[in-house]
């Protein structure tokens, strides 16, 4: 079965570092570009049905095509979550994460 993609690409404020985040324009915008954090709002992307809400804090980063994915834990439930890095994120940060990635369970 493949998984449900929604196009949803909003601009919203970051619960975590405050910071206004505009719509990608290219695909959907699901993470900060400062901090990296996301919402855990969605069970696929973008249909907005997970009923946690917890934050989804960066752990780890992986190689994926020509680019990278995120890997998040939910701070709330635990979940692991992916998703693709966008062209304006935080690239010292992702630096960061990736000279000191978490274990992934």
């Amino acid at each position: 079965m493949l998984k449900k993609f929604t196009m949803v690409d909003e601009a919203f404020i970051c619960e975590v570092c405050n910071n206004t985040v505009k719509p990608l324009g290219y695909t959907a915008r699901d993470h900060c570009p400062l901090c990296l954090c996301s919402k855990h709002v969605d069970i696929n992307p973008g249909d907005r049905q997970a009923n946690c809400g917890g934050i989804l804090l960066p752990i780890a980063i992986e190689n994926f095509k020509k680019t990278y994915k995120i890997i998040y834990k939910c701070e709330r439930c635990g979940i692991i979550k992916r998703n693709v890095m966008a062209r304006d994120d935080n690239m010292d940060l992702i630096i960061k994460i990736m000279s000191n990635p978490v274990k992934i369970d």
